[in-house]
């Protein structure tokens, strides 16, 4: 077995599981369709190589000599149905075909409405999306490719992530912190005073990287860090504007602006169905990781503060 690990993707949450790998002074290799390391040159001695991962034969060939394989990638919201199952099957693919153990980075979408009840690993699978319903079949690919002896698996799923490079496809993201640190007007998904499990960047780059190396995680999912006592939307802006050291208004979007923009927008029409996330309270349990792996959430003051120097 070689220390190498390879990252399939370059978005935030590849380079968030890159720095915490670094750290650990492993070897790493990434893997996107540019060649091209996001915002400049990629850290010393980290390769990035460029090609299609739903290629199955370029996916082996970009995994050789790994002893770990990440599944980071992520397609546009709107190609989810069409192009993520080819991807996961070209990332499975290279993890069988080197006998190297897979990291798949998951969300929460599988679980459906939470119903009142914090979401764990044993929660059932009730999914009432299409996403959602796409994010348990594959899950369930991974489950028989490992019960079949094929591969090895360890999953980490996360809720709505937040923090450095979450840009637009966090909702704790572009439409909030510059606004913030402008003293403008934030917007925020639904409701802003349900709580809202969001889950820090850095944090879920953390909890891949300890799947990737800890043998004890193997064979289980995970939820990767939140804080222990999720607070609402509103709550977690405030203390953006707290920290930032400015005033604005905080704005909550119903889900018929969504429906209305969709119109015009394929990307946000997707984001209609998982409107039900930011309607009630949304708290996912990671007290797993957190006492078994020893993986716990950045406090959020900390958290929100590292944004917004990021956005600064």
């Amino acid at each position: 077995m070689s220390d190498l690990h390879v990252i399939f993707g370059t978005g935030p949450v590849a380079r968030a599981t890159l720095d915490a790998l670094v750290r650990r002074d492993v070897r790493v290799r990434m893997v996107n369709r540019s060649g091209q390391f996001p915002g400049g040159d990629a850290p010393a001695g980290v390769e990035v190589l460029a090609g299609d991962a739903r290629d199955e034969q370029f996916a082996r060939h970009a995994a050789a000599g790994a002893s770990v394989v990440y599944q980071c990638l992520n397609p546009e919201y709107h190609e989810w149905i069409e192009v993520f199952p080819a991807l996961q099957n070209g990332v499975l693919a290279a993890a069988e075909a080197h006998g190297a153990l897979l990291v798949s980075m998951e969300n929460v979408y599988g679980y459906g409405r939470p119903d009142g009840a914090p979401l764990t690993e044993q929660s059932p699978l009730n999914a009432h999306t299409r996403k959602g319903r796409l994010r348990n079949a594959m899950a369930e690919q991974l489950r028989l490719a490992q019960q079949e002896g094929r591969v090895r698996v360890a999953t980490g799923r996360a809720s709505d992530y937040y923090g450095p490079g979450g840009g637009m496809a966090s909702p704790m993201g572009d439409l909030v912190f510059p606004a913030v640190l402008s003293g403008g007007t934030a917007r925020l998904y639904g409701s802003p005073d349900r709580l809202h499990s969001y889950t820090f960047i850095p944090d879920i780059g953390e909890g891949l990287a300890v799947l990737g190396t800890d043998p004890r995680a193997v064979g289980r999912i995970w939820h990767l860090p939140n804080d222990p006592a999720p607070q609402t939307s509103r709550q977690m802006v405030e203390t953006a504007f707290r920290l930032a050291g400015t005033r604005g208004r905080i704005a909550g979007t119903p889900t018929w602006i969504f429906r209305l923009l969709g119109l015009r927008d394929r990307t946000i029409r997707e984001v209609v169905e998982m409107a039900y996330e930011f309607e009630t309270d949304f708290v996912v349990d990671s007290t797993a990781i957190a006492t078994e792996l020893g993986v716990t959430a950045t406090p959020i003051d900390e958290a929100i503060e590292r944004t917004l120097a990021s956005y600064r």
